[in-house]
C-alpha cells in the first residue's frame, strides 16, 4: 500500500507516466484541488472504506482484500495544521478527534498527522487502541519533517495499526523535493 499527502491531479499524472500504476493499478484517491488531495494506492483490490468525518485535507479510506480473503481498513490520515493564532490548533485537535478507533478488522491509520508524542491530541489517538510502527521498532523518533532548507527536525509522519498487528519493519527515507521523508513500515496482520 501506498499512502500520499498533499496529492495534486498533476502528480496523479506524473506517477502514472511513471509506471505507478503498473505496480499498483487499485487506487482511492481524493483530490480537492491545490495541496489538499491524498490517496491510497495497492497492487491488491481496493474498494470504498468507511466514512471518516469530513476535514479540510482529503483523508481517503479503502477496504484492502489480501490474496488470502482477509480485509484491512485503510485511512489516509492528513488533519489540518495547527498553526496558532487562526483557529488552526483547534481543527487540528478536532479532526485528529473524528479519527475511528480499531474496529472488527485490522486498520492502518497512515500519513502526515502533523503531530509527534509530545501532543496529547495524537497520544489520544494512541489510546484508542492503536500503535505505532515506529515505536514498534524502536525507531519512533526518526525525524520525518523539517522547514525547508533545514533538515527534518519532528516526527510528523506515522503508521498506525491495531494492537493485534505486527511491525516487521520500519525505515525512514529522503524524497527529493519534498519537505517530508517517506515512511516505509512492514506491518503482518493477524489471520483471521
Amino acid at each position: 500500500m501506498l499512502f500520499l499527502q498533499e496529492l495534486t491531479a498533476d502528480a496523479v499524472t506524473r506517477l502514472k507516466q511513471a509506471g505507478l500504476d503498473d505496480l499498483m493499478p487499485y487506487t482511492q484517491l481524493d483530490l480537492r484541488g491545490g495541496s489538499r488531495g491524498s490517496g491510497i494506492y495497492s497492487r491488491f483490490p481496493l474498494t470504498e472504506g468507511p466514512a471518516v468525518a469530513p476535514t479540510h485535507m482529503a483523508q481517503p479510506t479503502a477496504l484492502l482484500e489480501l490474496p488470502n480473503g482477509d480485509t484491512v481498513e485503510l485511512v489516509g490520515v492528513h488533519p489540518v495544521t495547527p498553526q496558532l493564532g487562526r483557529g488552526g490548533s483547534v481543527a487540528w485537535r478536532t479532526e485528529l478527534g473524528t479519527l475511528p478507533a480499531p474496529g472488527e478488522l485490522p486498520r492502518v491509520l497512515a500519513g502526515d498527522f502533523n503531530a509527534t508524542f509530545d501532543h496529547a491530541a495524537f497520544r489520544d489517538v494512541l489510546r484508542l487502541g492503536y500503535a505505532d510502527a515506529g515505536r514498534r521498532a524502536g525507531k519512533a523518533l526518526t525525524p520525518t519533517w523539517g522547514p525547508p532548507g533545514r533538515g527534518p527536525l519532528f516526527t510528523l509522519d506515522h503508521v498506525l495499526v491495531n494492537r493485534a498487528c505486527a511491525v516487521l519493519d520500519y525505515a525512514v527515507y529522503l524524497v527529493p523535493g519534498s519537505d517530508h521523508r517517506a515512511v516505509l513500515a512492514e506491518i503482518q496482520f493477524p489471520e483471521r
